[in-house]
């Protein structure tokens, strides 16, 4: 797929057409939205999800729509690495190849705040337990379906990987933990897998919505809280353009950078809405002689 040889007017000219394509969670929420829309700009796209039934349907919707790429859904719990392999080699036997990852499944505050040994939300009163089970999933998980994918995002010669984050508040916000703890360490994983990955044609970058999004990861302390601000959640429509930017060759050699979707300008060019909303990392790769 060749880059276009002048800048993209609009998100329309975007074309997946020809990328693999496996997103996490993709059952529901921000995953089946972000799955959604990667399908629509025509790539072959895996659903990938704990619940199998909840990413076959979702599969099978996506894959229904006009100029849709083709879709499947697989279950998949992300804490089991053997799983993760299998996934990857199942992608790679239905669809040929394998180049874009979305790392998007994760265990919100809800997961620790109904555990039965959970007092509060204070980290000295959470169910030890349910705090390591949202670390087994949102950090560890993470990490082995991007050891599992990487192999053949680099035998491809071009690939992306998209980790889903959320904002500076909400990591360091009391009272909810381990959620923000995770968060942060997946901005780790974005900018040393960064590292890790230069020079093979494979980048990796961080995605926020830019405040709470109308998912169920938002608990109903949660949702209490923002209503008594007058704030609303954020639709799961404000990830797809800069998703869809990061996965095009628009966004070649674009690496360890973080994205904000609420920020971006569809009134603006791709290249000048990307620019719109990037924000700066929140960690700091360290500088390199």
């Amino acid at each position: 797929m060749a880059a276009h040889a002048q800048p993209l007017k609009s998100l329309s000219e975007i074309s997946l057409e020809g990328r693999v394509a496996i997103v996490t969670g993709a059952a529901k929420g921000l995953g089946r939205t972000m799955a959604f829309a990667l399908c629509r700009a025509g790539a072959n796209v895996v659903f990938l999800d704990m619940d199998g039934e909840g990413a076959d349907a979702a599969a099978h919707a996506a894959a229904g729509e006009p100029r849709a790429g083709s879709a499947m859904g697989l279950a998949c719990d992300i804490r089991d690495l053997a799983g993760c392999c299998r996934a990857v080699q199942m992608t790679q036997e239905a669809f040929g190849g394998l180049h874009i990852l979305v790392n998007n499944a994760a265990l919100g505050p809800t997961h620790v705040e109904r555990a039965p040994r959970t007092k509060s939300s204070l980290f000295y009163e959470a169910d030890p337990q349910a705090w390591a089970d949202v670390v087994a999933v949102n950090v560890t998980g993470t990490y082995f379906m991007t050891y599992a994918c990487a192999p053949a995002l680099i035998a491809s010669g071009w690939g992306r990987i998209v980790n889903i984050t959320t904002s500076l508040a909400t990591m360091q916000r009391g009272a909810n933990s381990p959620y923000g703890v995770t968060k942060t360490a997946i901005e780790a994983e974005t900018l040393i897998f960064a590292q890790d990955l230069k020079d093979t044609g494979v980048t990796v970058n961080s995605l926020i919505p830019g405040g709470a999004a109308d998912t169920d990861v938002v608990s109903a302390r949660g949702r209490a809280a923002i209503a008594q601000t007058g704030r609303k959640l954020l639709s799961p429509d404000v990830m797809i353009a800069p998703l869809l930017w990061l996965c095009s060759r628009e966004a070649d050699g674009v690496t360890a950078a973080r994205y904000v979707g609420k920020l971006w300008n569809d009134g603006l060019p791709p290249a000048e809405a990307a620019r719109g909303a990037l924000e700066p990392p929140v960690l700091r790769a360290p500088d390199r002689d």
